[in-house]
């Protein structure tokens, strides 16, 4: 599926949705006195979906991957926090919602691997460098290849049906004998 807004794209929702859990956490009274965590982990969570829409709007795949592995890089600081939250006995009874913020911020750095494994291996370079030549050109060549997996595909059909009618008269030569 072809995405033309980041507001689209299902791992920046998620990603919204971790920034918001993330707050919704830190306005507990166990964070109260804590100033530095809050900070910290907000800003992270933040930074994910900030990151992954300044990547899509830059327009280039090389920029839009290193704002996936930013993004991915600010997941991981957010799951680390919550390592270490998890671990203080001061936010004990808060471990159902910890755990459940570190699964989500785990599935974003999935998501985000792939996508980045994607376009790694993808020979669009982005938006920024698509003119209407280039898009012709793309065109071209895809009508091309579906022709080409046409012809192979009617080619292997021809053949299968060449050796069946040759295996039948091998066997009525058989039987005539």
């Amino acid at each position: 599926m072809k995405y033309n807004r980041f507001e689209d794209l299902p791992v920046w929702k998620a990603a919204i949705e971790l920034a918001v859990r993330v707050y919704a956490l830190t306005a507990k009274e166990n964070f109260k006195g804590r100033a530095s965590l809050k900070d910290q982990i907000e800003r992270a969570s933040v930074s994910v979906s900030n990151n992954i829409a300044e990547g899509f709007e830059r327009g280039t795949t090389q920029e839009l991957l290193t704002f996936l592995y930013i993004a991915r890089g600010s997941s991981g600081e957010v799951r680390s926090m919550l390592c270490l939250i998890e671990r203080l006995t001061i936010f004990d009874d808060l471990d159902s919602e910890i755990s459940n913020l570190k699964s989500l911020a785990e599935s974003i750095s999935r998501q985000l691997r792939a996508w980045a494994d994607s376009l790694q291996n993808s020979s669009i370079r982005g938006q920024r460098y698509l003119t209407e030549k280039t898009r012709r050109a793309d065109q071209s060549a895809r009508e091309r290849q579906e022709f080409l997996d046409l012809l192979r595909t009617e080619q292997e059909e021809r053949l299968a049906r060449l050796e069946k009618e040759r295996l039948a008269r091998v066997s009525e030569g058989n039987e005539n004998r």
